[in-house]
């Protein structure tokens, strides 16, 4: 497929917002938990079909939405004026409207096409992170968003935000304020930018603990994995009378799966069973008291850990394990995430990891779970998008990223060792649940 789908650049440019943003205003404090995440993009790539209702060829109707883009990302760069800025150093923003970086670009095929079976290498080309010149240009830029054309017409719009001041609440938070501007009509969320840094101010971060956590390895791979909305309720069904009153949620059932899979492609690969890990993310607005606005910028999350050793334990443990684990969270640590006590917090926790990872001979797993926020919302004016991904090229060892699909299910992208993942995408056990790189349209239908 990649040879017969050529991508070319055609402008790359920069989006400053339509009003310069006040002198006061000028220096954006991060919060401790902004500091100590990586410098690194969080990629969202929306896809829209072309309508064939709409006047004009097809290069006017491209034309069109990308000053629509661009129009109306100024406007919203206003509001979310640190997205224009540059990282400052380790502690702040410097909101000098230098802008986002804006990347237009074609591929020579029909979206339709690209959909049947979507190629992952082709995937991580249409997402400007990828582009070497584009990310030579773009190292310290907080926003880098590509269009990309289709010969049909349809369009990809990759959004790429640094993970210094976006987490995946504060993305849905810009994606809900960016589309109602575009579209001219709904409510412009606005953003509160200054929760973070006050609640929970930089610090010195050469005083911190400093957990060594090995993510590289020599060979990764990244397969996609989907779990439509009646294998999930046979999931379900297969575990209810071993789960209790509370049935399990679909990112729990699915990601216990998953899990479980993996330790067992793990230990056929290496011959041995290690203890394995499994850390997830949680939003931290509503699980504080009060609760943060939901439109809070920055990250206000962290993550709890499962601990498993035996691939064989049973679906129903996992879940009932993980449903543990977020409980004690949320009852022990969740609201003591600010001031001097939330620092002290995160000093010990960061110093109980890095104990922990010196002391045993253990796999990690990561879970990022974008379930639930409301991306399928995304319009800017040309109606809902086909396809959403998650997709980056820099996806590391063990991370399981999960998303809904428009059917109601759950994608799934995994990354592992490439002698793991031969095993894992050929497990039974998985595969009687879910199914590996399908059409997207085995569930929407045709565009």
């Amino acid at each position: 497929m990649e040879t017969e789908m050529k991508i070319e650049i055609i402008s790359r440019k920069t989006i400053k917002p339509l009003i310069p943003t006040p002198q006061q205003l000028r220096t954006f404090r991060l919060s401790l938990l902004d500091q100590l995440c990586p410098p690194i993009y969080g990629a969202s790539i929306f896809f829209y079909p072309s309508n064939p209702n709409e006047k004009g060829s097809i290069t006017s109707q491209v034309l069109e939405r990308s000053c629509c883009l661009q129009n109306s990302l100024s406007k919203t760069l206003v509001d979310f004026y640190p997205l224009a800025g540059r990282l400052k150093d380790a502690a702040s923003i410097e909101c000098n409207d230098q802008g986002a970086y804006f990347v237009e670009a074609q591929i020579s095929c029909q979206l339709v096409d690209f959909l049947i079976q979507p190629d992952i290498e082709l995937l991580s080309r249409i997402s400007p992170i990828s582009d070497p010149k584009s990310t030579q240009l773009t190292s310290d830029s907080i926003l880098v968003i590509q269009l990309t054309a289709f010969s049909c017409g349809g369009i990809a719009i990759a959004i790429c935000t640094s993970h210094k001041i976006i987490d995946a609440s504060s993305a849905s938070t810009f994606f809900q304020s960016w589309t109602a501007t575009a579209r001219g009509y709904g409510e412009v969320v606005l953003p509160e930018l200054l929760i973070g840094g006050s609640l929970f101010p930089p610090r010195d971060l050469s005083i911190l603990p400093k957990p060594k956590v090995n993510l590289l390895a020599e060979k990764c791979t990244t397969r996609r994995f989907v779990f439509d909305a009646s294998k999930i309720a046979s999931l379900k069904a297969k575990i209810a009378s071993a789960i209790g009153q509370r049935p399990p949620t679909n990112v729990e059932i699915v990601l216990a799966l998953i899990f479980k899979c993996a330790m067992a492609a793990s230990m056929s690969n290496s011959g041995r069973s290690v203890t394995s890990v499994l850390s997830q993310i949680v939003n931290l607005r509503k699980r504080m008291v009060p609760p943060l606005p939901e439109n809070s910028i920055g990250n206000l999350i962290w993550s709890f850990q499962v601990f498993s050793k035996d691939s064989e334990i049973e679906l129903h443990e996992l879940v009932a394990k993980m449903r543990k684990g977020l409980i004690e969270f949320c009852n022990e640590k969740a609201n003591n995430f600010k001031g001097d006590e939330g620092f002290h917090m995160v000093s010990e926790l960061l110093k109980e990891q890095g104990e922990l990872m010196r002391k045993m001979d253990m796999n990690i797993y990561r879970c990022s779970s974008l379930c639930k926020f409301p991306l399928y919302e995304t319009d800017f004016g040309w109606g809902k998008p086909i396809w959403i991904t998650n997709y980056s090229s820099n996806y590391h060892k063990n991370l399981i990223v999960l998303l809904d699909t428009k059917g109601g299910g759950i994608e799934a992208w995994v990354t592992l060792e490439e002698p793991e993942m031969e095993i894992f995408q050929h497990s039974g056990e998985l595969l009687e649940f879910a199914s590996f790189n399908p059409s997207v349209f085995v569930n929407h239908g045709s565009i």
